[in-house]
């Protein structure tokens, strides 16, 4: 029976314990309340980041209207809208909340290896958080460089925000990057050290699969954007010249002599492309594990998935100058760069058929996070259709800058992962909570928010292809601007307020239905994977009880023939009812 499962090499580490309310529930190390704090923090930035994009919106689609947006002020709201949602929402909800929360739970871990350096990184990221809020509330308000911050503009008089702001973002990336090292340490020596026993790499979920290798990407690439933001700040501040080179600004000629504004963006990019895949790749594990569940069949070609997160991992860190096809780089260089973003859609590819395989012959139940996975692919392969197009110098160099990256930058990065985020809170918050979501509530948000979402971005592509430039106040009589754009930004407008407001529906069905939802059960999906096994619901302090779990099987033991049931948990022996993986 024990076939399976080495023997103990090393004793269980004793746990802290919480001594008051202020350790257990605020400066706390379990990483559950970690995760909450991360997850709503992420939440309440996220919030700001939406009315945001509501008022660079309400210009768009009716300019010289609202008397309070001005140009400055759509700058600044399109830069810090653009790293919110990119940095402070999406990597710090995918690692720092849903890895913190899963993957000592999935694993068969107590808790985090180093639960206070866990602990630290909340705060340091808290402080992250507030240092951008604070940057509105500085002379000359926060940036408005574009969210990409490229020298020399982000740093000179004339730009919104060149004082303070561009100081505070910079700061505040900084210690982003700080508090996600600490984190990222914890999560990868925690799934290498901390599995319990039989818990073997290849039993592994694909939710810790995914986390695991994007926190090893973001390891390797925050760097790159951290190294940027000190030398920027170096070249504001006591005049280097990393980035800035020889020039005149405002008919002045400035300190600056031989930096290289080039450089910041090779930079940038060489973290800004595998942080594509640092939000992407964890969807795609949460994702996977979705519909396995819902789907009540075991994932199709697990090893290959496997591989294939580890691949795209991989080619991430050789793709990321296709953002840059227009900065004046040697044909070669772009050869090369369209040839890699044409290779990492390979294993991309191989991800999506293994999706559709798993579904194929399933008993699909159609739960809030089923209608949420299934949301998430469709939106991921239109997105990444579109990708394609802009991979090729060819067609990019015309679309480049224009409403069409927009909306493939949305799809991809931004409506594709929130939907894993939205399946993802419906799937778990029973074991986190103890209750179910509203089913009624739930599928109302679904199909308001995903429809919503299509006919936001749908349009946008049109108005990118009819050549309408992104990051402009406003356009006044340009000639080569149709009247059907004019009434799609209108439309579009229009439709980004009334999803948005239709995410109240989500919040207040969290908020009733942990007061009155219904008990959840300790394992209401007829899920296989650990977290779902825990003694109790919501896991206690160390999750498992006395005794650690022992794995005898992989995660994906859905309708196995001659089982008794329609799922069998990583943690059963085996026996005559069942069938060993």
């Amino acid at each position: 029976m024990m076939v399976d499962v080495p023997v103990a090499e090393v004793a269980e580490v004793e746990l802290y314990h919480a001594k008051s309310y202020w350790t257990k529930y605020v400066f706390s190390q379990d990483a559950k309340v970690i995760a909450i704090q991360y997850g709503g923090t992420a939440v309440a930035i996220g919030l700001v980041g939406l009315v945001l994009s509501w008022l660079m919106r309400l210009q768009l689609g009716f300019p010289d209207t609202f008397a309070f947006i001005d140009a400055t002020d759509y700058y600044q709201f399109i830069t810090v809208h653009g790293m919110i949602m990119v940095i402070y929402l999406l990597t710090a909800l995918f690692l720092g909340g849903f890895g913190n929360y899963l993957i000592p739970l999935m694993v068969g871990a107590r808790d985090m290896v180093f639960p206070y350096l866990n602990m630290v990184s909340y705060w340091v990221y808290l402080c992250a958080v507030l240092i951008l809020v604070a940057s509105f509330f500085v002379e000359g308000g926060p940036t408005g460089a574009g969210w990409t911050l490229y020298p020399p503009q982000s740093i000179t008089e004339g730009t919104p925000g060149s004082e303070g702001g561009i100081i505070l973002m910079l700061v505040s990336l900084a210690l982003f990057i700080i508090g996600f090292t600490m984190g990222g340490l914890n999560y990868v020596v925690t799934v290498l050290q901390a599995r319990t026993r039989g818990m073997t790499l290849m039993r592994l979920p694909l939710t810790v699969w995914g986390i695991f290798v994007a926190t090893i990407l973001a390891l390797l690439a925050f760097p790159a954007l951290f190294v940027g933001c000190i030398m920027m700040t170096l070249d504001k501040l006591l005049g280097t010249s990393f980035f800035m080179p020889e020039m005149i600004s405002l008919g002045q000629q400035l300190e600056y002599d031989g930096g290289s504004p080039i450089l910041f963006q090779h930079l940038f990019w060489f973290f800004g492309h595998p942080e594509v895949y640092i939000v992407a790749l964890p969807a795609f594990g949460i994702v996977s594990d979705l519909l396995a569940v819902h789907a009540r069949k075991n994932i199709f070609g697990y090893r290959m998935m496997v591989w294939a997160i580890v691949i795209i991992g991989a080619l991430s860190f050789v793709v990321w100058a296709h953002h840059m096809y227009v900065s004046g780089m040697h044909p070669y260089f772009g050869f090369f760069f369209a040839t890699t973003t044409l290779i990492i859609a390979v294993p991309t590819a191989l991800k999506v058929y293994n999706w559709v395989l798993t579904l194929w012959h399933g008993d699909i139940h159609l739960t809030q996070p089923m209608l949420f996975s299934l949301a998430f692919l469709v939106t991921f392969i239109n997105g990444g259709i579109t990708g394609l197009f802009l991979g090729n110098v060819t067609v990019d160099v015309p679309l480049s800058d224009t409403m069409f990256v927009v909306a493939h930058f949305h799809m991809v990065m931004g409506i594709a992962p929130l939907m894993v985020v939205f399946g993802a809170i419906y799937h778990w918050y029973p074991k986190i909570t103890g209750r179910m979501l509203h089913e009624g509530m739930g599928k109302f948000h679904f199909w308001v928010t995903f429809l919503g979402a299509y006919t936001i971005f749908l349009p946008l592509h049109y108005i990118g292809l009819q050549g309408v430039p992104r990051r402009y106040f406003e356009f006044g009589d340009t000639a080569f601007i149709p009247d059907s754009v004019t009434t799609l930004n209108a439309f579009v407008t229009v439709v980004t307020l009334t999803v948005g407001f239709a995410q109240i529906v989500f919040f207040y069905n969290m908020w009733r239905s942990y007061k009155h939802g219904k008990v959840a059960g300790d394992n209401p999906w007829g899920a296989t994977t650990l977290e779902w096994q825990t003694a109790e619901t919501p896991p206690g302090h160390g999750n498992f009880g006395e005794e650690l779990p022992l794995v005898y099987r992989w995660a994906y033991d859905f309708s196995v023939p001659g089982a008794k049931n329609d799922f069998i948990p990583q943690n059963m022996p085996p026996g005559p009812d069942t069938n060993n993986h």
